[in-house]
């Protein structure tokens, strides 16, 4: 990677990935887009344009005139936000990822999207869920992300195009506020511990979800794009996780910090029932064995690094 564009860059992932992929590669190297902007170290630190991923030819013509050699589409619509507004998900996560993949193909760029865990579904194994395994999601969010994953298959098969991608579990942040993710609470709760000393679940107890800390999260993005091409048999959706852990697991890590920390529940059943359809673990093996990853942090690490951020916000 030497000149990367990237979609969704205002977005939970992308505002944290422009500055990391900055630091390595240069700030005049990476242009942000999103389809809106404001005051941040993304638009102010280095290249920024409007974009709107569902307009083909000015996504072309950014990329075309920046030079670059890499595209990381960003740009989607979350879990919760997708059940609600479907036809919107369907329309706005396809459309533009086939926008990005035939300007990939267009000017020979390496590829990056994100898949999900979402892509999952209660027929796939629960524990130690495989790389490859039974997917039959029921969720808006769910179906587009495996259609993503064999549409950027099908790029890479059908016309050479270098798409790479992993399977995100639940990720956690203290840059960037919730987005509409069914495991967003898992980010919220940090921020009541802090302000209020309590924390209201709208997932129920006793239900895992795997999670990451973002810091391990965009060094898995980056080591897979660096990584020797002939040794990716898969290419796209890699499993990776960090942890998993349910809701009291992760009050229990906020206690040793904040003891009076108190956990409450209140069920969104729209958001329990697509936590429900999710893996309680999935195994990362083959990403391990394929390109190497390796994650830094474990809940009590992350539980640590978060609160201390946070309270400095």
């Amino acid at each position: 990677m030497k000149k990367i564009i990237v979609t969704g860059a205002l977005g939970q992932i992308g505002s944290e990935l422009i500055v990391r992929l900055r630091e390595i590669y240069g700030a005049d190297n990476v242009m942000a887009t999103d389809i809106r902007k404001v005051d941040s170290p993304v638009t102010e630190n280095g290249p920024f344009e409007l974009l709107d991923v569902m307009d083909k030819e000015r996504m072309f013509k950014l990329a075309k005139d920046f030079g670059a050699d890499t595209m990381m589409h960003m740009a989607a619509l979350l879990s919760a936000t997708a059940e609600a507004k479907p036809l919107l998900a369907w329309n706005l996560n396809m459309g533009g990822l086939m926008n990005a993949l035939e300007t990939s193909r267009e000017l020979g760029l390496q590829f990056f999207t994100p898949s999900s865990i979402g892509a999952f579904g209660p027929s796939t194994p629960k524990e130690n869920t495989p790389q490859d395994t039974l997917q039959r999601p029921t969720t808006m969010y769910g179906v587009n992300k495996v259609a993503g994953e064999l549409l950027c298959d099908y790029y890479f098969h059908k016309f050479g195009v270098d798409t790479r991608g992993v399977r995100f579990p639940g990720l956690i942040s203290y840059v960037t506020a919730p987005g509409g993710g069914t495991t967003d609470y898992a980010v919220d709760i940090y921020y009541k511990a802090l302000e209020e000393g309590k924390y209201t679940s709208y997932i129920a107890e006793g239900t895992y979800m795997d999670m990451m800390y973002m810091p391990d999260a965009l060094q898995a993005i980056i080591d897979l794009m660096e990584a020797d091409a002939s040794k990716l048999e898969h290419r796209n959706a890699f499993n990776v996780t960090a942890m998993s852990f349910e809701p009291e697991q992760i009050a229990a890590s906020i206690r040793k910090h904040i003891p009076t920390f108190e956990l409450s529940y209140e069920v969104d059943p729209v958001r329990q029932t697509i936590a429900d359809s999710w893996p309680d673990a999935i195994d990362a093996t083959t990403a391990k064995n394929e390109w190497g990853f390796k994650a830094q942090y474990d809940l009590d690490a992350m539980t640590a690094d978060m609160l201390e951020k946070l309270a400095r916000k």
